[in-house]
């Protein structure tokens, strides 16, 4: 059995464990198999910041076919440079990262022409961004030639679900996953830092782009909103992370008078769980979430989380008054509420942060590359 995975980006770290688990995986239960991973390009140019070599390990056979950012990639170029890999791996099984790149789709209608059993990985809901109808069915049309599918957790299976998708095809629903092990070693060994903990004061804590689709400025109003509580002053906000909406942000913290909103700006990957380790609760008010992974980073290091009824992960991660709240990300007053709790209610961080611990459990790299191998190796036993 071969199978080649194509991916978008080397330096993504959480899949990069991923695809060290299912060649490990191959080499213990499925010793004939032969794995190949192609990361078109490096890294999106909006999240160069975040990328560092040194901390990525390729425990698994792969090739990156362009050395700059995706953004920079043609489809042309990509186009040639799939079909130059795909024609001299030779696959068996052609793993493509979703259907929003062209030059996939036309590798995948390719190879199902050949006889090569296609899996496709989503991490899309129904609600990640506006959806026309003529787009649906076309995308449907091009689904039905998956033989698999590989979904980021409930709302990517609802979503396929509804464009008429058997579920008997998804045999991986959890596919979610961070490098927990290296999380949870960094978080641990920043809370237990002298330095750290003579830091530390309560605080919410955002991470990731600050960008329009994140509704940040909702937050920062949130935030302001909860400070006509006693001991709201006992709580900061730290903001992780970069984009184009820094200056507005740092202003409208300024004009409002929050002192302790505070900006680390961008980081490597590796850093954010030391972040993390500052903080008390994670909140994810995006307008636009696939999936929102920094939900699973923070549950490993047991934290609460207030997230986005937007996010994608929220039916299967945040259960709501267990391990954190959901909120309409329109209204900035159930937000506002969700934070007062944990202002109010201190005891209950530590009850709800376990909670996480055993809610993120499934969601392991380990578990999931079990499924994925079994998988690819159950479509090949299928007739062509």
């Amino acid at each position: 059995m071969r199978v080649l995975i194509i991916h978008n980006q080397a330096w993504a770290h959480y899949k990069s464990v991923l695809f060290q688990e299912i060649n490990q995986e191959f080499s213990k239960n499925y010793p004939d198999s032969e794995l190949l991973v192609a990361h078109i390009a490096l890294h999106e140019r909006s999240r160069a910041v975040m990328t560092d070599d040194e901390k990525v390990t390729y425990g698994y056979p792969q090739v990156v076919l362009f050395r700059r950012s995706l953004d920079s990639v043609t489809f042309s170029e990509r186009l040639r440079a799939l079909f130059k890999i795909f024609r001299k791996f030779k696959p068996d099984v052609l793993n493509i990262n979703g259907w929003f790149d062209p030059a996939q789709i036309v590798l995948a209608l390719y190879a199902k022409k050949l006889g090569v059993k296609l899996v496709i990985s989503s991490e899309s809901s129904a609600l990640d961004r506006p959806r026309k109808n003529i787009k649906e069915s076309l995308k449907t049309r091009f689904l039905r030639q998956s033989d698999a599918f590989f979904c980021f957790g409930k709302t990517s299976v609802d979503y396929l679900k509804s464009l008429g998708i058997d579920e008997e095809v998804i045999p991986v629903k959890k596919a979610a996953v961070v490098d927990n092990s290296l999380i949870s070693n960094v978080f641990s060994e920043a809370e237990q830092s002298t330095s750290r903990q003579k830091e530390r004061r309560r605080n919410f804590i955002y991470v990731g782009r600050l960008a329009k689709e994140k509704n940040l400025s909702l937050l920062l109003a949130a935030y302001r909103q909860c400070q006509d509580s006693s001991t709201a002053s006992d709580w900061g906000l730290i903001f992780v992370g970069d984009g184009p909406l820094k200056e507005q942000l740092v202003d409208e913290a300024a004009t409002a008078g929050l002192a302790t909103v505070h900006f680390t700006g961008g980081m490597p990957w590796h850093k954010v769980p030391a972040q993390l380790a500052l903080a008390d609760i994670l909140v994810l008010p995006s307008l636009s979430e696939p999936w929102g992974l920094v939900v699973n980073e923070a549950m490993v290091c047991g934290m609460p989380v207030i997230a986005s009824r937007n996010c994608g992960c929220v039916d299967d991660l945040v259960h709501d008054g267990q391990n954190g709240f959901i909120f309409d990300p329109t209204d900035k007053h159930e937000l506002a509420d969700a934070m007062r709790h944990y202002i109010s209610h201190p005891g209950d961080v530590a009850q709800h942060g376990t909670r996480s611990r055993e809610l993120i459990a499934p969601f392991s790299p380990e578990s999931v590359a079990r499924e994925m191998a079994a998988s690819f190796h159950k479509l090949i036993q299928q007739p062509a």
